[in-house]
């Protein structure tokens, strides 16, 4: 099915799981910034309160409202046959997400989520890839603060360096914030599956056409004292990695050798040390059942800061990269994180994908590879900033 066929669906972008916290801050941004003759739904379990968010969005009585629930399959499928772009904050992913992924492959929609679950993705790709190439569907998973800021953020380093040569890019990621109990569930949810999650992972290489001719690769790199950054810099146990290497195997650009390892920014060691520590704990306390139930009831999914906390809370990714004799620091940098930058990226990640002009892309894709200059151009208009910060 071409994109052009998908014209006659009823709306533009559909929104799942719109009265969650970040569902309805993404609704709120969708309503205050999406272009006139927009046609767009949020959708959810409740028609009552889908409703009631409806009343309350600015120019909200444009919005149309479905009923979908994720436990119904056929409800689902209807959804995605009603929409050229669906974009889901329905988590954790694994244990929600599979029966919408499915039908958006089936009926060719585009699919955008805020997953952060390397086996989510992985079994997706293995499952759902082949079926989305034949229909022309663009599946792009992590499209929130997991993973744009670091896959764009590396695109954006990329093109900033000589062309054709080995290149070396290092992020380093400080943030000040609250980050939602989706998130925390589905940290939590991934602490307690390694197992799954490894053999996900082999799966998805056995399935995944080798690289011929280049070699990428996303290292996990040792704790140390970074001077480029003046931190100490300890690695990141998350998707990101995992998303820019995967755009880097699908782009030229990014040279016959490409390698990326990903850090926390801290500024003192006793922090730092501290840190490590309570991830420690954390991952033990996650293979123990009664612990880990204990754990999600502190923060539930739908629970979320106040707008004065978020309104102080930031973000920034600073990226050095090097090739070719140069060397290129460059950053990403934002608001709240955890949930109003979120929504942001998701809901413009919509709009990119719905209305702009973008490469000819279909099955599991990052947002570099199916969006990349669009996208970035986007978010800087919404206040995202991307800067080169020096080069020589």
């Amino acid at each position: 099915m071409s994109r052009q066929n998908r014209t006659d669906r009823p709306y533009d972008i559909v929104l799942f799981g719109a009265t969650s916290f970040t569902g309805a801050l993404t609704a709120e941004y969708l309503a205050a910034h999406a272009p006139k003759g927009l046609r767009w739904a949020i959708a959810g379990r409740s028609t009552e309160k889908l409703e009631r968010l409806r009343e309350r969005l600015p120019g909200g009585a444009e919005a149309g409202v479905l009923r979908a629930d994720a436990s119904d399959p056929d409800s689902l499928r209807a959804l995605a046959e009603h929409a050229r772009v669906v974009a889901t904050t329905v988590g954790p992913y694994v244990t929600y997400g599979e029966d919408l992924v499915a039908a958006c492959a089936d009926a060719g929609t585009d699919y955008l989520d805020l997953c952060g679950e390397p086996e989510f993705v992985d079994l997706m790709y293995v499952r759902h890839d082949a079926r989305a190439r034949e229909t022309g569907a663009r599946l792009v998973h992590a499209a929130g603060f997991d993973s744009i800021p670091h896959d764009l953020g590396v695109y954006f380093t990329v093109r900033q360096l000589p062309e054709g040569v080995p290149l070396a890019v290092e992020g380093f990621v400080t943030a000040d914030a609250a980050f939602s109990g989706g998130t925390f569930a589905s940290a939590l949810n991934q602490f307690a599956r390694q197992r799954e999650m490894a053999a996900a992972a082999r799966d998805r290489r056995r399935h995944e056409p080798r690289l011929v001719g280049r070699r990428v690769s996303a290292p996990v790199g040792a704790p140390r004292f970074a001077k480029e950054v003046g931190a100490w810099a300890l690695p990141l146990p998350t998707i990101d990695p995992q998303i820019v290497r995967r755009s880097a195997a699908a782009l030229d650009r990014y040279g016959p050798d490409f390698r990326y390892r990903q850090y926390a920014a801290v500024r003192h060691l006793p922090v730092a040390v501290g840190g490590v520590a309570a991830v420690g704990a954390l991952v033990a306390a996650a293979q123990v059942p009664p612990a880990r139930r204990w754990l999600s009831g502190r923060v539930r999914p739908g629970d979320g800061p106040s707008p004065e906390k978020r309104a102080k809370s930031w973000f920034s990714l600073r990226f050095v990269g090097e090739g070719g004799g140069r060397r290129v620091c460059t950053e990403v940098s934002g608001g709240d994180p955890g949930y109003d930058e979120t929504a942001k990226m998701l809901a413009e990640s919509a709009l990119c994908l719905a209305l702009d002009d973008l490469p000819r892309t279909a099955g599991q894709v990052t947002t570099a590879v199916a969006m990349g200059d669009a996208l970035i151009d986007r978010l800087r208009a919404a206040g995202i900033r991307f800067r080169v910060a020096s080069a020589r």
